[in-house]
């Protein structure tokens, strides 16, 4: 029988603290991965890593994405404690959802740095260490909206969209070197933040999809699971919709 699929390699989740992050680092580390986790807010981060675990097999570290030099300190934290990356998944993001009409230049200039200049340092971040042993990947959150654009959400959509562009970009620049980088674009997932929706919106979005539910976190963290291992080794630059077939 085959070992883990993540058998002693390290991964860095971005995000993690909580929802699809945390559930990927979940999973990552039942297939034998050892985990940093990041996250913005220190305090929780360290206790989801305590729950994970402790220091022999996770650790979190605070890290506002949208700041280099936090994604640094974030993927040396892996270099110096489990002595490599071979995998980063770049899920953090924040919603600041209004309508175009009413939607300040903060809430755009926010969700934009938050997710794509958040996933731009990642994943440039993580492929430079990357390229230099020849191997890694690469696992980049998009989203459903990024796909379709979704009303009051000019910003997230369009942070979204541009997370399928710079993956494919990239994803073409270090083929060559071994790294692969992929990204999901899931659908209506049930977390805290979207069961706090309206109840007419969710039953909405819910109308759209044709398997009849939302979906869970661990089901987004098994498509990543299948990115970051070598389950999907000649895959590279691609988007997989985990969407219960919403708006296909």
């Amino acid at each position: 029988m085959p070992g883990p699929l993540l058998e002693n390699r390290v991964a860095v989740v971005t995000g993690a603290a909580q929802g699809i992050g945390y559930a990927i680092a979940e999973r990552f580390l039942a297939e034998g991965a050892r985990i940093v986790l990041g996250d913005l807010d220190s305090d929780t981060v360290t206790k989801a890593a305590a729950a994970l675990g402790g220091p022999d097999t996770a650790i979190g570290v605070r890290c506002d994405v949208t700041n280099a030099e936090d994604v640094d300190a974030l993927l040396q934290a892996a270099l110096d404690t489990y002595g490599g990356l071979d995998v980063m998944v770049n899920n953090a993001g924040i919603t600041r959802d209004a309508t175009m009409r009413t939607m300040t230049e903060d809430q755009f200039d926010q969700v934009i740095s938050v997710h794509l200049k958040g996933t731009w340092n990642g994943t440039r971040k993580a492929a430079a260490i990357m390229r230099e042993r020849k191997r890694g990947a690469i696992v980049n959150l998009s989203s459903l909206s990024g796909k379709v654009g979704m009303i009051g959400q000019t910003n997230y959509s369009a942070a979204k969209a541009g997370i399928v562009g710079l993956s494919k970009a990239a994803a073409k620049e270090v083929a060559h070197h071994g790294v692969r980088i992929n990204a999901i674009q899931p659908g209506l997932i049930r977390t805290a933040m979207t069961e706090a929706m309206p109840e007419k919106a969710w039953a909405g979005k819910m109308a759209e999809i044709p398997m009849g539910r939302a979906g869970e976190v661990d089901e987004i963290a098994s498509v990543a699971l299948f990115l970051a291992s070598d389950l999907s080794s000649y895959m590279t630059g691609t988007v997989l919709e985990v969407t219960g077939g919403r708006l296909m």
